[in-house]
């Protein structure tokens, strides 16, 4: 199984990529690959869907996401939403819309906020699940807030909060749960030997 990770800001070590890179090390542990894009690798230029070539680091991230069995997206809250950085990376998956599974089809994603406050949290939560199933993926049943007012991971990035590493872990099981149950790779393998 392979599992694609999609978070964090321009700053280093963001609680948001921490909490994405907590999440892959479970479902790491658990046999999967995993390819983790953080702030800096989804700081692309402005999505164009007129535009035909796309740019080495762009092309880089379509093709995880077509080739993904399973998706881990977290996001600051930036004014009670996703941030641009991480909104501007999942129109991207705009470029999958004549894939024969297309955008996040059949595909299990699990959304974590991240905000200095739990409102801001609970919003930009809500607003990823929103955009996911716009991409018709689906969402884990639990979704992960995490209130950054409060430090949940160190500088080496270990959970100093056990509620949010238990919350992570759960949500990484039913990633792996939802996407062995689907069928998806079956279908997809099937589709492009078809194809």
């Amino acid at each position: 199984m392979f599992v694609v990770g999609i978070g964090g800001t321009l700053r280093r070590n963001s609680t948001s990529a921490w909490a994405v890179k907590h999440a892959l090390s479970v479902l790491k542990s658990s046999g999967s690959e995993t390819q983790f894009f953080d702030g800096h690798e989804i700081n692309l230029e402005m999505y164009d869907p007129g535009q035909r070539v796309r740019s080495p680091k762009a092309m880089t991230l379509i093709d995880a996401l077509r080739r993904c069995d399973g998706l881990v997206v977290a996001s600051p809250g930036y004014h009670g939403s996703i941030s641009g950085l991480v909104k501007n990376a999942l129109d991207y998956a705009e470029d999958l819309r004549d894939d024969p599974l297309p955008y996040f089809d059949g595909r299990p994603v699990g959304c974590i906020a991240c905000a200095a406050g739990w409102q801001a949290a609970h919003g930009t939560l809500v607003a990823l699940r929103a955009v996911t199933h716009a991409l018709r993926g689906w969402p884990t049943p639990i979704g992960v807030t995490i209130n950054s007012s409060a430090p949940a991971f160190d500088a080496n990035g270990n959970c100093l909060d056990p509620a949010v590493a238990a919350a992570l872990s759960l949500m990484s099981q039913q990633i792996l749960d939802f996407a062995s149950r689907s069928g998806r790779s079956k279908a997809q393998n099937t589709l492009e030997i078809a194809g």
